[in-house]
């Protein structure tokens, strides 16, 4: 359990930041569909409950603020119709804040750092809740963020947050936590904030030319009907694990790959990871059922970040969503054949090849209707992302000694996390979050399968 010390609703500097109204584009319009993100970054920091209180606590908020001031709509709310006779938005108006909760537990911090199964329900005393939405005339309005920070005393810090996904993706919120992160260890020195930490709000950067901001949230809101509130189901059956694959072993990965498919395009290490998880993953549920169709199609999702790729291409700090998705699918036989490693990575990395070349895909939104088409409970997702270290995020107390992705717990199908190992450069860490049989499951064939490398 956490015990809330002190409760506060932090604001930009009084000042500091003007009244602001951004449009939704249709990146943003398909987050509609999904629930909230969370996340804890885990910070081994001895220190007492009186140090907290009087130096953590005073610091955090005063540097949260100051970081509020060039992130302003995430201390907004999302502005969404009640009917379909409008499209939903980002306000910022004064007297807008952030919900930050202080608070404190006895818990076992080195049992929660851990990479063994750990109950995935024990992390939900440090992530907080968004307020409920409100009503305003004819439309809904939704808090964006909210954030707790929770004292294991002589132990550690962890910082917990929670951010409503149609207002930014994983790019637009890293940078938020590494500019927090700097203006708590600097002492609010903005100086210490690159250009590419301050973000650009241009709406017009996004060009819509087949109308697809219209068609993607006419079909939201016929086929997801989104939901404004925060839905919290904390999972009573599930336990976390984490797996880390070494540089070493990525790199036999990839030359099995090349050697049984010298011509294959796009033998990368998120390829291979992706690859040898998901057969993997595959293979531990036919291990604990008794019947499996073994003609399913199994589908592989995830998103890729498509800056860079429109023209001319977006900024790196542009605010808000620019994914598409990218959907791979195969027979659960080919999966779990001997070839099913190799087959799987020669999909996925032709999938990537073929379709972050497509430009006619991103603009016609074809990524969303076929999106729409997969069976979700057949499915293996991906949050996080090799191009966004967390590890490097420093409040004053140095990295991150863990960090979680506790959004995969509630994912329809399974989601796997997926980022940059803190131990190694080069190593990967791998989350997930299943039954304890299957867990155990794939922890036995995910070990078995790297040792005959």
């Amino acid at each position: 359990m956490a015990t809330v010390i002190e409760q506060y609703q932090v604001a930009p500097p009084p000042g500091g930041a003007a009244e602001l109204t951004l449009p939704l584009t249709y990146f943003d319009h398909m987050w509609f569909s999904f629930g909230r993100m969370r996340r804890i970054l885990f910070y081994k920091f001895p220190i007492s409950k009186p140090d907290f209180v009087q130096t953590i606590i005073p610091t955090l908020k005063d540097s949260l603020s100051l970081v509020l001031k060039h992130y302003i709509p995430l201390a907004g709310n999302i502005v969404c119709p009640l009917d379909s006779s409008g499209y939903p938005e980002l306000r910022y108006v004064m007297g807008d804040s952030v919900s930050v909760t202080f608070s404190e537990t006895d818990m076992d911090f080195n049992y929660l750092i851990g990479n063994n199964p750990r109950n995935a329900k024990d992390f939900y005393h440090f992530v907080p809740q968004l307020a409920k939405s409100k009503h305003a005339p004819g439309f809904q309005l939704a808090p964006v963020l909210a954030i707790q920070v929770t004292l294991f005393p002589n132990q550690g810090i962890s910082i917990g947050s929670i951010h409503h996904h149609a207002a930014g993706d994983g790019a637009t919120m890293v940078n938020f936590i590494r500019a927090w992160g700097l203006l708590n260890k600097f002492g609010g020195d903005e100086q210490f904030l690159g250009n590419e930490l301050i973000p650009i709000y241009d709406r017009s950067l996004i060009k819509d030319p087949h109308e697809q901001g219209i068609a993607i949230w006419d079909e939201i809101l016929k086929k997801y009907k989104p939901e404004m509130h925060d839905i919290n189901m904390i999972p009573l059956d599930k336990v976390r694990g984490t797996f880390i694959i070494g540089r070493d072993n990525i790199t036999k990965l990839k030359n099995l790959i090349l050697s049984r498919r010298p011509s294959q395009a796009h033998v990368t290490s998120f390829t291979i990871t992706c690859a040898y998880v998901w057969t993997c993953l595959i293979k531990s549920e036919t291990a604990i059922q008794e019947e499996i169709d073994e003609n399913v199609l199994e589908f592989f999702g995830f998103v890729a970040d498509c800056r860079s790729r429109l023209n001319p291409p977006l900024p790196r700090s542009y605010f808000g969503n620019c994914l598409v998705t990218l959907i791979t699918k195969a027979s659960r036989l080919d999966l779990v054949g001997k070839e099913g490693f190799t087959i799987a990575a020669e999909l996925i990395g032709e999938t990537i090849q073929n379709r972050m070349k497509d430009e006619e895909y991103i603009l016609t939104g074809e990524w969303f209707k076929e999106f729409c088409t997969i069976d979700l409970n057949r499915s293996l997702s991906i949050a996080g992302s090799l191009k966004f270290d967390l590890y490097v995020v420093d409040f004053g107390w140095g990295r991150p000694e863990k960090v979680e992705f506790i959004s995969i717990d509630g994912a329809t199908g399974i989601s796997m996390s997926l980022s940059k190992s803190k131990e190694s450069d080069g190593d990967l860490e791998v989350g997930l979050s299943l039954s304890e049989t299957r867990m155990s499951a794939f922890a036995a064939i995910f070990t078995h399968g790297l040792s005959f490398l």
